[in-house]
C-alpha cells in the first residue's frame, strides 16, 4: 500500500526587468505504514467480541483472525453483530492464523483472553511466529509469568500481562498507595453480580501493592479470627470483604481511615467496554517491547 505525497515549490523566472513566480506540484509515492494485524484469541467469549468491534473501529489496527473453539466458520463480524461481516471466519487453530499472517511479514500482536493452562503455550507459538502477545487472562499464576518472562528475554520478543485492562481500575491502584502512606488502617470492599474470581485480581492487585510498602495495616484488629471479617491478602492485615449480588455492578472500594476521618476510594465498572481503551493502549505498546512487561499501568 502506497500513499501519495505532494509538494509545492516556487521557480523565479526573469523576464527583462520583470521577476515571474510561478508554482508547480511534484507528487511521488511513499510507503505508507501498515495496519497492526490483530490476532484476538478467544474471540467468542463477550470480552473478545468487544475486542473485535474495538480494533477494527480503531485508527492503525485490524483484526487478521478470530480464534475460539466455539462458533467455529461462523464469520466474527456477524457474530459481534457489525453492519457488515468482516469475511474473518472463527478458526480453533491458533498456529494456522499466525501462519498465514507471518507470511506478509507484517506487524502482529496476538490478544489472548483464554485461560491459565494455554497461557504459556499460546505465547510461545505468537512468538515462533514473529509476533507479541498481550495477555488478559485472570488467575495466571505467578510461576508462569516467570517461566514466560525468561523465555520472552531468551526470545527477546515482547510480551505485555495485564492483570487489568481497566485505566480506571489502576488509577484507583495508584490513589491507593499515595493515600497509604497517610493512614494506619485500610480495607477492601468489592462486589460483582456472580461468584467468579473472588478476591478479584483488582483487589488482589491493591492488597499486593499496599504489602510491598512495608507497612502494617490495622494494628488495632482483635477480630483476626472471625471468619466474617474478610479474607486477609498478604501479611500487612488488609482485608477484603467480597459481596456477590445480581445487578450489582463490578465494584472495588479501598477505605482508609485515620484518627476523626474515613478517605475511600471507589471504581465502577457496569461494561466490558470499560477495558477498551486500555487493550488498545497495550497493543500499541508491546509492538515496541523486547521482554516481558507486567503490569499496563507502566504505560499511564
Amino acid at each position: 500500500m502506497a500513499a501519495l505525497s505532494c509538494h509545492f515549490h516556487f521557480t523565479v523566472h526573469k523576464v527583462s526587468k520583470n521577476v515571474i513566480t510561478r508554482p508547480f506540484i511534484s507528487c511521488s509515492m511513499q510507503p505508507s505504514q501498515s495496519n497492526i494485524k490483530v490476532v484476538i484469541n478467544g474471540a467468542a467469549k463477550e470480552i473478545g467480541r468487544a475486542a473485535v468491534i474495538a480494533v477494527t473501529k480503531a485508527r492503525g489496527m485490524e483484526v487478521a483472525g478470530a480464534v475460539d473453539s466455539h462458533f467455529v466458520g461462523e464469520d466474527i463480524g456477524k457474530l459481534c453483530d457489525m453492519e457488515e461481516p468482516l469475511e474473518i471466519p472463527i478458526i480453533n487453530d491458533l498456529t494456522m492464523v499466525l501462519g498465514s499472517i507471518s507470511q506478509s511479514k507484517e506487524t502482529g500482536v496476538v490478544v489472548d483472553f483464554t485461560d491459565p493452562s494455554t497461557v504459556y503455550d499460546n505465547v510461545k507459538q505468537a512468538t515462533a511466529f514473529g509476533m507479541r502477545s498481550v495477555v488478559y487472562v485472570p488467575r495466571i499464576k505467578l510461576d508462569s509469568v516467570g517461566a514466560l518472562s525468561a523465555f520472552c528475554d531468551k526470545a527477546s520478543m515482547g510480551c505485555l500481562i495485564a492483570p487489568t485492562l481497566s485505566i480506571g481500575s489502576i488509577l484507583l491502584q495508584q490513589a491507593a498507595i499515595t493515600a497509604s502512606f497517610h493512614y494506619s488502617n485500610a480495607e477492601i470492599v468489592e462486589s460483582k453480580a456472580n461468584p467468579i474470581d473472588f478476591p478479584s485480581m483488582d483487589a488482589i492487585q491493591i492488597s499486593k501493592n499496599l504489602s510491598n510498602l512495608g507497612q502494617i495495616y490495622n494494628r488495632e484488629d482483635i477480630s483476626t479470627d472471625v471468619v466474617a471479617r474478610g479474607q486477609v491478602i498478604g501479611e500487612d492485615g488488609v482485608r477484603v470483604h467480597s459481596m456477590v449480588l445480581p445487578g450489582l455492578p463490578s465494584s472495588t472500594t479501598v477505605y482508609f481511615s485515620g484518627p476523626g476521618e474515613v478517605y475511600s476510594i471507589k471504581h465502577d465498572i457496569t461494561d466490558v467496554q470499560s477495558l477498551m481503551p486500555g487493550l488498545l493502549l497495550a497493543i500499541r505498546k508491546v509492538v515496541r517491547l523486547k521482554n516481558l512487561v507486567y503490569g499496563l499501568e507502566k504505560f499511564l
